[in-house]
């Protein structure tokens, strides 16, 4: 199943995405929050789907579509997760995950805008694969983890790399502005992906590839970091967990290249779909 949630920003609808088209399921789900996930929610829509399925309206195209998860608790993103993003960073393999956790508010819809941060000079795009938390999780065993997934998604941790590295402390500060993470277009249960650890990723930049990798160049696997993060803080129905992101970022070329005004990325995980974002200089008036 492939949830989606479409309107304006800040009044989305829960809908799903049924053979290439869109539909609002509103009429019997309140939203994909919390309480959904945690009564078993997917279950349920999926048993109402095959009673209703020729019943729910029909979403037109152009829609906007939000994150397909409404304001998760928290969003826990893992650093340097790739072995060749942290070759082309000339940083060395982790011993552990490196955590750091994105604002709720900097969450966008799939195509929304790229809003370049007030005195930025430094914003880096990373296309990831995103993990969707199905019920609460607290010092969750690795052989049980799977258990605790609603699904997967595509994430563009977006990073101003000034903030992040050289304006002191934690990595915070890079990762949390407005609209630096967009979500989607779909969250996509985990029946429909076998093997996360078994996908293409890629993101490209005014048309040319800039990532190209799969996800099985990942250091620590799915199970493994939804395992150690319960280790430190309980996950919550609903919860996103972003596994990193492979070579080919900003970063990490020579010279270093840094998103513009009027740049356009376009990214995608194979079985999530694609996304598109184009880069908007900050205003006083923006309001995602």
């Amino acid at each position: 199943m492939k949830l989606i949630r479409f309107g304006t920003f800040g009044n989305e609808k829960p809908g799903v995405h049924l053979n290439g088209k869109n539909y609002d399921v509103s009429s019997f789900v309140n939203d994909f929050d919390e309480t959904f996930f945690a009564n078993d929610g997917l279950q349920k829509l999926a048993n109402e789907l095959t009673n209703t399925k020729d019943l729910i309206k029909e979403i037109s195209d152009d829609t906007r579509l939000g994150c397909p998860v409404a304001r998760p608790s928290k969003i826990v993103c893992v650093g340097l997760n790739y072995a060749k993003h942290a070759r082309e960073t000339n940083a060395a393999i982790p011993s552990e995950p490196i955590l750091f956790l994105k604002s709720t508010t900097s969450i966008v819809g799939p195509n929304d805008a790229i809003i370049i941060p007030k005195n930025s000079v430094k914003t880096d795009w990373e296309v990831e694969l995103a993990v969707g938390i199905s019920k609460r999780a607290s010092y969750v065993e690795e052989q049980d983890a799977m258990n605790y997934i609603a699904g997967y998604c595509l994430h563009n941790d977006i990073s101003e790399r000034a903030f992040q590295l050289e304006r002191g402390g934690t990595w915070d500060k890079g990762k949390g502005c407005d609209s630096f993470a967009p979500l989607g277009p779909w969250l996509v249960s985990k029946d429909e992906i076998p093997d996360p650890h078994h996908l293409r990723l890629w993101l490209s930049l005014n048309g040319k590839i800039v990532q190209d990798s799969n996800t099985d160049d990942l250091i620590f696997n799915v199970p493994y970091l939804i395992s150690y993060i319960s280790q430190f803080m309980t996950l919550l129905p609903g919860d996103i967990i972003s596994t990193g992101t492979p070579a080919g970022v900003g970063l990490g070329m020579n010279p270093p290249l840094y998103l513009k005004p009027g740049d356009v990325v376009e990214l995608g995980i194979d079985g999530l779909g694609k996304s598109k974002q184009i880069a908007a200089a900050y205003q006083s008036n923006t309001n995602s």
